[in-house]
């Protein structure tokens, strides 16, 4: 099985290479950019084959489809990180709708009977409504960030050719993944970043934090890549899945359950830099449709999830 994935050495890729080859049937192709930082996946680089690739142009994606003529696409490259996408929001919609279009075009050319999965996200439902608890696939998508906005995008696009070209394309909204890898840039890993730091005396115990009233539903990024897996082998092909554990926990349950995993007395502080425009307040997905279809569901436990974290991080330092 011949198997590609854009975003490889990205949190989300350098998971699903992972399982992919201990599955020892997956020949794995990655495409990285130039200035791609490398370090998560530096253990396992020598059992890639990896393409130097903007997926921005759209002869450099179909050279790369072209060689590889993959039998799945895990397509996880983007623009990732909400509040960047406020910064730089036509860069956020650029990068992650129009990578996408040169994909699809570079398949429906080289390889059509290719399987993709498009890695959608639950910022796509934004604004949530009370009553719309455990939120659905069929849910009304109100996206509150550029970020959401370009997802949705990429979600229609995968319905549209799926529709206009019978392409192999499947659909997954994944809720907040976390673990090991975890850029620091997002809150779980910065928190488990700055206490590490903490640890170590490389800062003052103080940790500063955004919004801790949001609610967010929390998968391993173990889990996930299994589950990414799955959409392809098991997925109906022009559907969309959401992933999630269907657990909801505050932003600040998730800090206090890192700062319970610390011997050291930190003290909190909010930083008004860390407050986003506008916040999705409620994520809580219902994975009910995907776990019938797939059998698949969450196994490890949040508190396993944390620790790794953490741990990733004082390894790190």
């Amino acid at each position: 099985m011949r198997t590609l994935i854009t975003g490889i050495t990205g949190f989300a890729g350098s998971h699903v290479a992972e399982y992919l080859l201990s599955l020892k049937n997956a020949e794995v192709f990655g495409i990285y950019r130039w200035r791609s930082r490398t370090e998560n996946i530096e253990h396992i680089a020598s059992k890639i084959k990896f393409f130097e690739c903007d997926s921005k142009d759209a002869i450099s994606v179909r050279e790369v489809i072209k060689k590889v003529k993959p039998d799945r696409i895990y397509h996880l490259a983007a623009q990732s990180y909400v509040p960047m996408s406020w910064v730089a929001p036509a860069e956020t919609l650029s990068n992650n709708i129009i990578s996408e279009v040169n994909l699809f075009e570079a398949v429906r050319a080289e390889v059509r009977d290719c399987r993709i999965q498009i890695a959608g996200s639950s910022e796509e439902y934004g604004l949530v409504l009370p009553n719309e608890i455990p939120i659905k696939e069929t849910n009304s998508l109100r996206p509150l960030s550029p970020y959401g906005v370009s997802k949705v995008a990429q979600d229609l696009l995968g319905y549209q050719y799926f529709k206009s070209y019978k392409m192999n394309i499947v659909r997954t909204r994944a809720f907040n993944h976390t673990g090991p890898r975890r850029g620091e840039v997002f809150a779980t890993s910065n928190f488990a970043k700055q206490i590490a730091e903490i640890e170590k005396g490389k800062r003052e115990p103080v940790i500063y934090v955004g919004n801790l009233e949001a609610v967010r539903d929390f998968t391993d990024v173990r889990d996930v890549a299994v589950a990414y897996y799955l959409s392809l082998e098991k997925g109906e092909m022009g559907e969309v899945y959401n992933i999630c554990s269907g657990n909801g926990h505050k932003i600040k349950e998730m800090l206090n359950l890192l700062l319970s995993l610390t011997k050291h007395k930190i003290e909190v502080k909010p930083d008004p830099k860390r407050m986003r425009p506008s916040d999705v307040e409620l994520l809580i997905g219902d994975s009910t449709k995907f776990r019938q279809k797939t059998g698949w569901q969450p196994n490890i436990p949040f508190e396993t999830t944390m620790s790794d974290l953490l741990n990733y991080w004082r390894e790190r330092l």
